[in-house]
């Protein structure tokens, strides 16, 4: 059996490397083999923890998720939300980095946002298939998510129909309204 033996050290000069690659070549989309290794060996150093928790400068995140100038098409979504009631029925813009919208809360939609995007994880992706859920009703609202988050397009649907749907809807409040007060 092989032990890990990868160290901080270690995993730190992998990821600087994987910077210097990526600098050179001026786009983090061309060089995909170089953050493959690097996101595998952050990840081998322990449990993910969001952006934050990589190892090394900020340059090794994806242009859209880094500080600094950003492009407005990189994070802009279009929110459609039907049955929930309570006048939070409508079609709401959020533009994150900076915050702008007409989005009844656009700075706590892209806090949201912000908080749900993990290094390697599709923030808006669908329950997974054979997931046991509770058999909980959380009502009729649904809500569809269209547009370009950190730089990849988004086409996503959300109800409220299971335990599961109801938990994949609530970690993204208040980009999608509060239903549970």
């Amino acid at each position: 059996m092989l032990q890990d033996t990868t160290t901080p050290h270690t995993v730190r000069r992998l990821l600087v490397a994987a910077g210097a690659s990526l600098a050179a070549l001026g786009s983090f989309a061309a060089a995909p083999a170089a953050t493959a290794a690097a996101t595998a060996t952050a990840a081998s150093a322990g449990p993910a923890t969001g952006l934050a928790g990589l190892a090394g400068p900020s340059s090794l995140l994806p242009p859209t998720l880094q500080g600094g100038e950003r492009g407005r098409g990189d994070h802009h979504l279009t929110v459609t939300v039907r049955g929930a009631g309570r006048g939070a029925d409508g079609t709401f813009r959020v533009d994150c980095h900076p915050a702008s919208g007409d989005h009844p809360d656009v700075a706590g939609a892209c806090r949201a946002l912000d908080r749900n995007t993990r290094w390697g994880q599709d923030a808006f992706a669908p329950v997974a298939e054979g997931t046991v859920c509770t058999m909980q009703y959380g009502g009729s609202a649904t809500a569809r998510v269209t547009g370009t988050w950190a730089g990849r397009p988004v086409d996503a649907t959300f109800d409220r129909s299971n335990g599961c749907e109801i938990d994949r809807w609530n970690r993204l409040v208040p980009l999608l309204p509060d239903l549970s007060k």
